[in-house]
């Protein structure tokens, strides 16, 4: 129980750390400040007018999907931040100090859910402006938005052990472009599963982006009345799928990332 507490309190003065940084990297207060309003204007009024939602409005069914993948990609943050602390030796530094050592990759974990807060913040935001509205209650829509961070926060775990299994930054970037950028936009995120072809649509129906963005919309209130059920059992279940593969992620991904850093920390 204490060697926990000295976890926890440990990982609050790194994330607190990570946290700083916002301020003070003008690249990463772009990714999480405005990129997040960029993604919104640019797909509402680019493809608002493009694609048809029978009973519904695009730009109310973009919004959860926008958010599903923003959180996805802010999750590259953990794995990138880790890789540069490794290069520029502060995980050394770290080494050196009374400190757990699992309390670095939690507390990096637990900032990118703070990073992730803000930029749904802001998207939300931005959403309003261009129409999105949420149509259920106040309940329905924080548990949204927590399945939101939840996700990411899940996602951040396969991350931190990326970066810390690749120490380096431009190769984090790249296969996370390459990996996650199929897996946000093989889905449900901007168009309906049921207008993809055959083999991509099954892809799409268990992707777990799809139950997650699947499932904001339902809690927000964003699917039009009159539309069809749907066949797979992930997306008529989005919630229970999405908490599932958060739990396998973090069951997985935590020990092993926990495990690579005090490796690379023993030296």
């Amino acid at each position: 129980m204490e060697e926990l507490r000295h976890v926890f309190s440990d990982g609050a003065v790194i994330a607190k750390r990570n946290v700083i940084r916002i301020r003070r990297v003008p690249d990463v207060l772009v990714f999480v400040l405005i990129s997040p309003i960029m993604f919104v204007l640019l797909f509402a009024y680019v493809f608002g007018n493009s694609i048809d939602i029978p009973g519904g409005s695009y730009r109310e069914f973009l919004i959860g999907g926008i958010f599903a993948q923003t959180v996805v990609f802010g999750a590259t943050f953990t794995g990138a931040g880790l890789a540069e602390d490794i290069q520029k030796g502060v995980i050394d530094r770290f080494r050196s100090l009374p400190m757990s050592q699992s309390a670095v990759v939690v507390g990096r974990t637990a900032s990118d859910v703070i990073y992730n807060a803000l930029s749904l913040s802001i998207m939300a935001l931005a959403g309003l402006v261009v129409g999105w509205r949420i149509h259920t209650s106040v309940a329905d829509a924080v548990l949204g938005f927590a399945l939101l961070l939840l996700f990411a926060y899940a996602f951040s775990w396969i991350m931190a052990y990326v970066g810390l299994l690749v120490p380096s930054v431009e190769v984090i970037n790249n296969a996370a472009f390459i990996v996650i950028f199929p897996l946000t936009f093989i889905a449900n995120t901007f168009v309906p599963a049921e207008s993809l072809p055959t083999p991509l649509r099954t892809f799409a129906e268990w992707n777990p982006v799809s139950a997650v963005t699947q499932a904001v919309r339902e809690q927000f209130g964003n699917i039009p009345p009159g539309t069809p059920e749907p066949t797979a059992w992930p997306l008529q279940n989005p919630v229970i799928y999405t908490l599932i593969w958060v739990a396998i992620i973090i069951a997985i991904f935590a020990p092993l990332s926990v495990h690579r850093y005090q490796r690379i920390s023993r030296g």
